[in-house]
């Protein structure tokens, strides 16, 4: 009994650590550009789109389509690099195991 008691403070342990992580990820922020730097997306640690700034000479009613295409690209980039700071920070956690599945968040 006392080795299972062990794993569930141990459970326990890693649980807190867990919330921490989430916690720190989320006051952590990436920042994504596009077009040269016409397009900026920030996020989060956990991936959440936090601002977007465009340059007003980006903007022009008869190309719509391209100033679409500069902030799906800018979001794109600045989610998965939130995704990347995220898996660094758990790869923290688990002590760098790339664990067979995903982590809640």
């Amino acid at each position: 009994m006392a080795d299972f008691s062990k794993i569930m403070e141990q459970a326990q342990l890693m649980q807190g650590r867990l919330e921490k992580i989430q916690d720190d990820l989320q006051g952590m922020s990436v920042t994504a550009t596009s077009g040269g730097g016409m397009v900026t997306v920030e996020a989060d640690g956990k991936g959440q789109i936090t601002r977007i700034r465009i340059d007003p000479s980006v903007v022009n009613a008869t190309d719509v389509e391209m100033l679409e295409d500069l902030i799906l690209v800018a979001l794109r980039e600045a989610q998965q690099k939130s995704a990347e700071l995220a898996k660094q920070e758990m790869s923290k956690l688990t002590g760098g195991l790339n664990l067979p599945f995903k982590l809640p968040f």
